[in-house]
């Protein structure tokens, strides 16, 4: 009897994790969630007020949804009424309160609803590119439904590109599927189907990473393999960024950077594969910020004043910087404090980089380096309430890649890869 493709276990590991998210439809919005569909809604063609009924349905239903599973396990109210008429008709009342007077005011520009100022919601104009990748799905489907499939499209995508990144770097197959396994049940699965662009932030930067290691790969004649494509990856990558969250693609772009000029210093036989590598992501970091200047978009002033304001709910700070490095020495301190009360998260980083160093060589630096842009951006927004750990949870991608290649010799002298498929080598680099 064949053994099955590597392939169809790929398809099985997907096609579970999206029945397992048939546990959630609904119930997954986030403070962001509004203003992403409010987007795509606008997008499909919707007129401004037909577009914030729908998105304010949305929003209210997914939190009398959760209200009612709460209520259902609550020890002293899991016998009383079901709470999502009264849940729904609140929610309702409070977002139409935030909403109806700013439209009646004339604030109906651009594509999102008004539930603040127009200096807030300026932050979402800006990125396009998730709300163009729902419009489909909304369509389609609903927003319900839309987003839920959206959500398993994007968190698919990310566990399948672990594993064709670990498969490039020659990691057999079981672990290979390890990492893509890992991807879904880690807080990366989880954030992925949250209604937000940090989904699709993630497999953007795995699809950069996965550039990386076709530039990287030398294939079993030891000639240099897919190195054109592998550069035109990176170079779509940081370009689908910018429309998602232009920051993303300016971290990304210098963390690729960095990592390329330290990898050619350290090893100068690896210069000739990692240097291009670093121009694309230098390249794709200053483009980044010469279009955000001509396009005009929010500068680092504007996120630092959202940051120190609530959102522009107060007057600007007349000296925010010297606030912000006071606040971020507290954030991080704090933060450090709750990480070793539960260091699960630190442990598994550790892990991660020493296997992604140690066994990916010259590809390592570079999943190293597009993790890193996690703890960047939680740096840029010290913002210890923001909802889940979803500003780092890019540093999740390093025990995605790293655990598997950590494992690595203790599996490989186990098991027997096939020929057919089989990774190339990264050697020449190494």
């Amino acid at each position: 009897m064949t053994a099955p493709r590597p392939r169809t276990w790929v398809l099985l590991l997907a096609a579970l994790f999206a029945v397992v998210q048939l546990a959630g439809v609904t119930g997954r919005d986030t403070p962001d969630t509004k203003n992403y569909l409010a987007y795509a809604l606008s997008l499909s063609g919707g007129d401004k007020r037909s577009v914030a009924a729908e998105t304010i349905d949305y929003v209210c239903a997914s939190q009398a949804s959760t209200a009612r599973r709460a209520q259902s396990v609550h020890v002293l109210r899991f016998h009383r009424a079901d709470p999502t008429v009264p849940v729904t008709e609140t929610c309702r009342e409070r977002e139409w309160a935030q909403v109806a007077p700013r439209l009646a005011a004339g604030q109906t520009g651009g594509h999102t609803v008004p539930y603040l100022t127009e200096r807030y919601m300026r932050i979402f104009e800006v990125r396009p590119g998730y709300p163009a990748f729902l419009v489909p799905f909304v369509t389609a489907l609903g927003a319900d439904w839309g987003l839920w499939t959206a959500g398993v499209v994007i968190a698919v995508a990310g566990g399948v590109l672990a594993f064709l990144i670990l498969r490039t770097l020659a990691v057999p197959v079981p672990l290979a599927l390890t990492g893509q396994a890992l991807y879904y049940v880690l807080p990366c699965g989880s954030t992925a189907m949250r209604p937000m662009a940090e989904g699709l932030l993630m497999a953007l930067t795995l699809a950069a990473v996965w550039g990386c290691a076709l530039v990287l790969r030398t294939d079993r004649h030891g000639q240099p393999g897919r190195r054109r494509a592998g550069l035109v990856l990176v170079a779509g990558s940081l370009t689908a960024l910018f429309t998602v969250k232009h920051s993303q693609a300016l971290f990304l772009g210098l963390a690729l950077a960095a990592a390329g000029a330290l990898i050619a210093v350290r090893r100068r036989s690896a210069a000739r594969d990692v240097l291009p590598l670093a121009a694309v992501g230098l390249a794709g970091a200053l483009g980044t910020m010469v279009l955000a200047r001509l396009l005009h978009y929010p500068s680092e002033t504007d996120s630092l004043q959202d940051l120190l304001t609530g959102h522009f709910a107060q007057p600007d700070r007349p000296r925010p910087w010297p606030e912000f490095w006071q606040l971020e020495g507290n954030f991080w301190v704090e933060w450090l404090r709750r990480q070793a009360v539960q260091p699960l998260f630190l442990a598994a980083l550790a892990a991660g980089a020493w296997g992604a160093l140690r066994r990916g060589r010259a590809a390592g630096g570079f999943v190293v380096a597009a993790a890193a842009t996690g703890v960047l951006t939680q740096a840029a927004h010290p913002d210890i309430a923001i909802w889940g750990d979803r500003l780092i949870v890019l540093a999740w991608l390093l025990p995605v890649l790293g655990l598997p290649l950590l494992l690595e010799p203790v599996v490989r002298g186990r098991v027997t890869v096939p020929a057919q498929g089989q990774g190339a080598r990264v050697g020449a680099v190494g």
